[in-house]
């Protein structure tokens, strides 16, 4: 039967029992015809990586009360989506949103982050695509304040579009929906992780390490993602996915390469 509703690919990277999935789900299911690809477990912090070293497998699953289809893909965010696309998808989607992350993905984190990866993903296929996530690092976090500027950030989308290029990375505060200032487009924050490892033994001898650290925000501008997010408003950094550092090309380009 045909529709008139958007088509909207919905992956994440914290899993597909993840309750911020769940959340951006019953979001979505009021907005659009909807299809859910997501991994069969947590994959934070895989960043844009595939497989192909070994097999992928899907799962079509169905949960009580399911309107709609949903797999989960034994393989990374990226892998959900080039498989939605290729595989799963009868057309291209209207938009892909990802998420809702449990946890931060603004400033430098956006390099690591698999909820990102996947949107990127979405983008480079020629899809409008959206990354969401929460500062709550909570299995249980409290996804409802947010559920009504997911919903204007995503009509806004829909009817208007994105730039050519690019995607958008959304950070929303911990905090109630009164107390959530608004919605500011930013650039991100120039901060960093100031790594260090926890070195210890197995009963065995064995050194093994987890890793640790300390985020370093470098950056005092009013038009971060940092400073939204610590002035209780939602952040939106439109993120390219071309990575050329087009302002080095001239510099580069007085140096003598051939002799």
């Amino acid at each position: 039967m045909k529709t008139n509703k958007p088509l909207i690919l919905i992956t994440n990277d914290d899993g597909i029992s993840a309750p911020g999935l769940r959340a951006l789900i019953s979001v979505m299911a009021e907005l659009g015809e909807i299809v859910v690809v997501a991994p069969d477990a947590p994959q934070s912090a895989m960043g844009h990586a595939i497989t192909t070293n070994s097999t992928l497998y899907l799962n079509k699953i169905s949960l009580e009360g399911d309107s709609f289809t949903e797999y989960s893909c034994s393989g990374t965010p990226v892998d959900c989506v080039k498989l939605a696309v290729n595989e799963i998808l009868k057309r291209k989607p209207d938009l892909c949103v990802s998420g809702v992350n449990h946890g931060s993905n603004s400033s430098i984190n956006v390099i690591y982050s698999g909820t990102m990866s996947a949107a990127v993903e979405a983008g480079i296929e020629g899809i409008p695509a959206i990354g969401f996530s929460l500062l709550d690092y909570d299995w249980n976090a409290n996804f409802e304040p947010i559920k009504t500027f997911i919903k204007k950030i995503v009509l806004e989308v829909l009817e208007n579009g994105l730039p050519q290029g690019v995607v958008l990375n959304v950070n929303f505060p911990k905090l109630e929906e009164k107390d959530i200032k608004g919605i500011r487009i930013c650039r991100q924050a120039k901060a960093f992780w100031a790594e260090k490892f926890d070195k210890r033994k197995t009963p065995q001898g064995r050194d093994y390490y987890w890793l640790a650290g300390e985020f370093i925000n470098q950056d005092k501008g009013e038009d971060t993602d940092e400073w939204a997010l610590e002035n209780n408003y939602i952040s939106v950094v439109p993120v390219q996915f071309d990575l050329t550092a087009h302002h080095a090309i001239q510099n580069l380009n007085t140096r003598n390469w051939n002799e």
